[in-house]
């Protein structure tokens, strides 16, 4: 008897414990580290909730091209780029979305003056209140200081 009582509260700790660990301890949008390809551009996850108690979480990218001055959202569901911050932004919000008929495969397909000018964060993807993407972190993949525009 005593042992199944020690059993049983190993497990409680072991599940209190692990909870965190589980929960991932992010909350509701995070970004993720740079990750580089052999193609010349690197990619990070946003990752997202659209509402806090959604049971896992939903991702876009971020991809960076050290040529350009920008960080561009790339939706891998609708395979669509959707909007860009700068990467010089000094930690503001400075958002540029796409309208949906602007929003293409490659950037190629989209012409410069389809990006408005850069203004608020928009909104977590189908997300039912008013929580805005986290502005990105400011670091580069390349370790250099981020091109001006």
């Amino acid at each position: 008897m005593n042992a199944m009582k020690t059993l049983g509260l190993t497990g409680l700790l072991l599940l209190a414990v692990s909870a965190p660990i589980q929960a991932g301890g992010y909350g509701r949008q995070y970004y993720s580290g740079w990750n580089s390809t052999s193609y010349g551009y690197y990619y990070r996850t946003y990752y997202y909730k659209p509402y806090p108690t959604y049971p896992t979480y939903n991702y876009h990218y971020v991809v960076y091209y050290p040529s350009q001055p920008y960080y561009y959202y790339y939706n891998p569901v609708r395979r669509t780029y959707w909007g860009r911050v700068p990467v010089d932004n000094d930690g503001k919000a400075a958002y540029s979305l796409l309208a949906e008929k602007d929003r293409k495969g490659t950037l190629a397909e989209i012409k410069e003056e389809h990006f408005p000018k850069p203004g608020a964060m928009p909104g977590v993807p189908d997300a039912k209140d008013d929580v805005k993407i986290a502005v990105p972190p400011r670091d580069l993949p390349t370790g250099e200081k981020p091109p001006k525009r």
